[in-house]
């Protein structure tokens, strides 16, 4: 009895929305386009947010990087030439943190240094990484082929290389790179091993100049990195490099290590840590040559900036809906005013108030509910649309198809209730007199 009323209901509403289809479709519009527009700017929210969250988590979440800072000028030698500028991090600090600091677990001491690598007629612009053996423990850096770097190299200073595939598409084409020799500087190096490139998402043209770790590139041509022992880059490139500045000419600039990786046992134990790195190194270094870079940081912030975009974004989508809400309410309004005499008609052959509410409400609910599936079918396209033509990431979450779907029904009941109960508190003789 209950599904057969039901039936009849629904039979009577979808009579009467046939009845005026361009009305309806027009009426339906309003939540289609706010439902897709709540998907669509939810799912470029939620891409960005992992695309974000994605390039931090490579960093590690129980790292913490601290890099070289070129310190600023100084004002009081304003007008001085000075001829040899030393400064950042040196190798010193990175055994202040192994001794000085009891949580760490691993600690990598990084020189990068922007060069040209020259593999037969092919030649390009690449970055050296001179690291340890352990730099794959704290980083997404993995072997692909051949070997990584070992203790050996390192202490015998040996010219090999692990070169990153950029690199190996960019110079060694159909080559087997492995066992190749390329010169960089004045120098040959041994491929011994070729690095695996890191799943990249598609990112913003900003973000194209940062390596797998995170670092800016020092040029922002560098095709690909190549990893060499420390102690080779030590002893064959040296620590003085030779800067020009059109304020002060040429000049000499001393720097030992670009940055220094510490890995701590426990997640819990990041934050103090840091705390623990930056009271130790403050005291060695006077100047603010220095950043310290904490992952884990950058993930809650980076979590706390999508939350607040969502709802910025979802508040915005959400206007939309409210304005197919009052186009709802408006056509509901005047439906009933045209239906007036079909009001006092049901209510003379005994209809309830209740059946009259249920008849209109029925009637905005079809609309809104047709409105919100077309909708998320357009909303899911309009993402796709948008990763497929551009290089901007979108993720469609069930969540936020529910959050649409169900804000789509809460204004069809919201808008079509005023309405309904208007036309059944209409007086049946008065109903029944309407021209």
């Amino acid at each position: 009895m209950v599904g057969f009323r039901i039936k009849r209901i629904i039979k009577l509403g979808i009579k009467s929305l046939w009845m005026h289809r361009l009305r309806s479709t027009l009426t339906a519009l309003g939540i289609i386009f706010g439902v897709s527009s709540v998907i669509a700017m939810l799912a470029i929210g939620e891409g960005a947010s992992r695309d974000a969250q994605e390039k931090i988590a490579q960093l590690g979440s129980r790292n913490i990087i601290i890099r070289t800072m070129q310190p600023p000028e100084d004002k009081a030698a304003t007008g001085q030439q000075q001829i040899l500028k030393e400064y950042g991090l040196t190798y010193n600090d990175a055994e202040r943190f192994q001794n000085g600091i009891p949580d760490v677990q691993v600690i990598v001491p990084n020189r990068r240094l922007s060069q040209q690598a020259l593999y037969r007629n092919r030649r390009a612009s690449i970055e050296v990484i001179g690291t340890v053996p352990w730099y794959p423990e704290i980083s997404s850096v993995r072997t692909k082929f051949g070997r990584f770097l070992s203790t050996t190299d390192m202490r015998y200073k040996r010219g090999v290389c692990v070169v990153d595939e950029r690199v190996v598409k960019e110079m060694f084409a159909f080559d087997d790179p492995l066992g190749q020799d390329v010169k960089i500087g004045a120098d040959y190096y041994r491929v011994v091993g070729v690095a695996a490139e890191q799943v990249k998402s598609k990112a913003s043209a900003a973000d194209k100049d940062k390596d797998a770790t995170g670092s800016k590139k020092a040029a922002g041509g560098n095709v690909g990195g190549i990893y060499i022992p420390l102690t080779t880059v030590k002893d064959r490139f040296g620590e003085m490099t030779l800067q020009a500045s059109s304020a002060t000419g040429m000049s000499l600039e001393r720097v030992q290590l670009q940055e220094i990786i510490v890995q701590v046992q426990d997640i819990d134990q990041v934050l103090p840590t840091r705390q623990s790195v930056e009271t130790l190194i403050s005291r060695f270094h006077k100047k603010n040559d220095y950043e310290i870079v904490v992952p884990l940081e950058l993930m809650r912030q980076a979590r706390d900036f999508q939350r607040i975009f969502t709802i910025v974004l979802g508040s915005i989508a959400a206007i939309s809906l409210l304005v197919g809400g009052i186009g709802i309410m408006n056509i509901m309004m005047a439906t009933v005013s045209e239906r007036t005499q079909e009001i006092g008609i049901r209510r003379a052959l005994g209809a309830k108030k209740r059946d009259i509410v249920i008849q209109f409400l029925s009637e905005t609910l079809l609309l809104t509910l047709s409105g919100g599936v077309l909708g998320i079918i357009l909303g899911s396209l309009i993402p796709w649309a948008v990763s497929h033509f551009s290089e901007m990431r979108t993720v469609i979450t069930s969540g936020s198809l529910a959050l649409a779907f169900g804000i789509s029904t809460a204004v069809g009941i919201v808008f079509g209730l005023y309405p309904a109960c208007r036309a059944a508190n209409m007086d049946p003789i008065d109903s029944l007199r309407h021209e």
